[in-house]
């Protein structure tokens, strides 16, 4: 094989979700409208936090205020191009332009996951040390959290794509999903990807399984000790992890089964990465407003401190 074609190889064709042109007019529309909404949902999230001085002051919500930019921008990475492409017959995506999508996508991923770690110990600390909670959660160890999620995403990412851009491909280009990620690229090199495959699936499959069973273990914790210390605080304790198990397991479950057998191909992978990266940013918002009071109140005193500034 003339591994010189490797540097010549400009651009990897990308299969989307369905040839049908009728299909692709109407996902156009949907993921379009989608997008719209994670957008405009996150965003608003954003601007009630940082503009209300009672929840941004709030450990929980300072950080609800940094999952929804994480969100955000994870999305952006992967919706608009495959928006895009619903209209484009050749649907491809540049070399470098690939390498930028997976760095950023577990870049972002990576740092989000720690933020959700971050999150479950607020609620332990909230829950299980009420009168300790505003010295523990402080506005310097919020800060340096949400740093330690950014720095962890980076290193997770590096980690990873360090090996993957001194990789030749010399073809096939065809990448059977709607965005580049590490196990379908990494399968196209034309050389031997055994050691890489072995450290992409510890890297993300085995660290986001670990971390998912960590979370669950926190909130069991959170839930016994409520228990122990009084029955009828059971309920409320419940009332307010839910949202985060919900979330937590909307996050990890598409990550769990994608990078966990990352190199078999199955039916559902194309739909575990619409979901990881555009319902799970739309779901996010809907799952973290419509039952928290608090968001609902802040969100009724901008409007009226708004409507009364006119």
């Amino acid at each position: 094989m003339d591994m010189k074609n490797g540097s010549l190889m400009s651009e990897f064709i990308l299969l989307g979700l369905t040839s049908s042109w009728p299909l692709e007019i109407f996902f156009f529309f949907m993921f379009l409208l989608a997008y719209a909404a994670i957008m405009a949902g996150n965003l608003l999230i954003v601007i009630t936090v940082n503009f209300d001085a009672h929840l941004h002051s709030t450990p929980m919500y300072f950080l609800l205020g940094n999952l929804s930019l994480l969100d955000m921008s994870l999305s952006t990475i992967t919706t608009p191009h495959m928006v895009i492409d619903f209209l484009r017959e050749n649907k491809t995506i540049s070399l470098w332009g690939c390498m930028a999508q997976m760095f950023f996508l577990h870049f972002l991923g990576g740092s989000e996951m720690t933020l959700l770690i971050v999150m479950a110990v607020d609620r332990y600390v909230a829950i299980c040390k009420p009168l300790h909670y505003t010295a523990i959660m402080s506005h310097r160890v919020l800060l340096g959290s949400v740093l330690l999620s950014w720095a962890v995403g980076f290193v997770h990412t590096m980690s990873q794509m360090v090996f993957m851009v001194t990789l030749p491909f010399c073809g096939p280009n065809v990448v059977d999903n709607i965005f580049c990620d590490l196990p379908l690229v990494l399968k196209l090199a034309c050389t031997e990807t055994y050691v890489l495959e072995l450290l992409v699936i510890a890297d993300s499959g085995l660290l986001s399984f670990i971390c998912f069973m960590l979370l669950l273990i926190s909130y069991t914790v959170i839930l016994v000790t409520v228990r122990r210390q009084s029955s009828g605080g059971l309920s409320k304790a419940l009332s307010t992890l839910s949202a985060h198990i919900t979330v937590v397991t909307l996050f990890f479950g598409p990550c769990i089964f994608v990078y966990a057998w990352p190199f078999s191909s199955f039916p559902v992978d194309k739909f575990l990465s619409v979901f990881y990266s555009v319902i799970t940013p739309l779901l996010n918002p809907v799952i973290y407003t419509l039952r928290n009071r608090e968001m609902k109140s802040a969100m009724s005193r901008l409007r009226t401190q708004h409507i009364s500034s006119k």
